[in-house]
């Protein structure tokens, strides 16, 4: 009988996987050859213009969707395991607004900053706030779920504000709603690369799998083990951080997709980090793509902002999963 409850277990694995990779193919395809501009496969033989949007624009935007989409969803399940809490996440703890007051005070200093250098400034800040976030977490004797992501979501209130005064001192508060509202339009050829090195931290993360859910069990249990806790727990952040900075760097804030995925994929295959990683990642990348398409076929043809559509969802799905939680 084991036997057999552990083989339905790998193939439902299996099926979701499959699902998950035949989902994102599609949407690609769908993504690729929707727009203002209409493109179809036989114009990329022929027609000139046509295939220069289409490689200039319409791929980098779609490798983009699917980039960020992974790596947000990635970046919310390290930080659950580190954290021993399932709400919490870029979004509820205040990473997000941490990489905008990085990116905002790097144009504070140096107007002309280049794409690097606000990323860098923004992987700084969001590394120091998560550190200050776990720590937190760590001073708290009650763990309630719900209590530690609301507290998050005040501290990044607490670092918009300050955001917000100082684009206001400095009068480039318009450049600061750019970062609010995550936005796709704008990713083109030569402007999206940084988000590229989201790779690298997904391949960190599935290596350090083992290592992150130990962690997550506690400082005093993980060294128990010989793990080396602060250093594990550092290279989850930096890998967190990695990911957050690129992505409001590039493409905005994009909010509670670090949330909403890693609930859905442990409710379905469970907490193991090692298997759950590739799945994550999947989803992800299903949801942006599937939020992209809806924002841009609503009032075709104009577009909806995806930090707005994927706001409504995930507000809703956050709303639901607390009032699961409580009951």
């Amino acid at each position: 009988m084991y036997k057999r409850i552990k083989l339905g277990t790998n193939n439902r694995t299996i099926i979701y996987y499959t699902v998950s990779v035949c989902s994102i193919l599609l949407l690609a395809w769908i993504s690729l050859f929707t727009g203002v501009k209409d493109i179809r496969v036989i114009d990329l033989l022929g027609d000139e213009d046509k295939l220069i949007v289409f490689l200039i624009s319409r791929i980098p935007r779609t490798l983009a969707l699917i980039l960020v989409g992974a790596g947000l969803s990635i970046a919310g399940f390290i930080m659950q395991q580190l954290s021993q809490n399932r709400f919490v996440s870029p979004t509820t703890s205040g990473a997000l607004e941490a990489a905008k007051m990085g990116i905002l005070f790097a144009l504070v200093f140096s107007p002309e900053a280049s794409l690097m250098v606000r990323m860098l400034s923004a992987l700084v800040f969001t590394f120091l706030s998560a550190l200050l976030f776990i720590w937190f977490v760590e001073q708290v004797k009650d763990k309630n779920t719900v209590f530690i992501p609301l507290v998050g979501i005040m501290f990044g209130s607490i670092l918009a504000s300050i955001s917000t005064f100082f684009a206001y001192k400095n009068n480039i508060v318009q450049n600061t709603q750019e970062w609010l509202l995550g936005d796709f339009s704008a990713v083109m050829q030569g402007q999206y690369e940084a988000i590229y090195i989201i790779l690298p931290m997904v391949l960190i993360s599935y290596l350090y799998a083992e290592r992150f859910t130990i962690a997550g069990m506690g400082k005093s249990f993980a060294t128990n083990l010989g793990l080396s806790y602060h250093t594990v727990v550092n290279i989850g952040l930096m890998a967190v951080s990695l990911v957050v900075s690129a992505s409001v760097v590039t493409v905005g804030a994009i909010p509670f997709v670090g949330l909403i995925v890693p609930n859905v994929v442990s409710m379905l295959i469970g907490d193991n980090l090692r298997r759950a990683l590739p799945l994550t990642a999947f989803l992800g990348a299903v949801l942006l793509l599937i939020c992209d398409i809806i924002g841009r076929l609503l009032v075709f043809p104009y577009e909806i902002p995806i930090g707005m559509t994927v706001g409504i969802v995930g507000g809703i799905t956050f709303f639901l999963l607390i009032l699961k939680k409580s009951r």
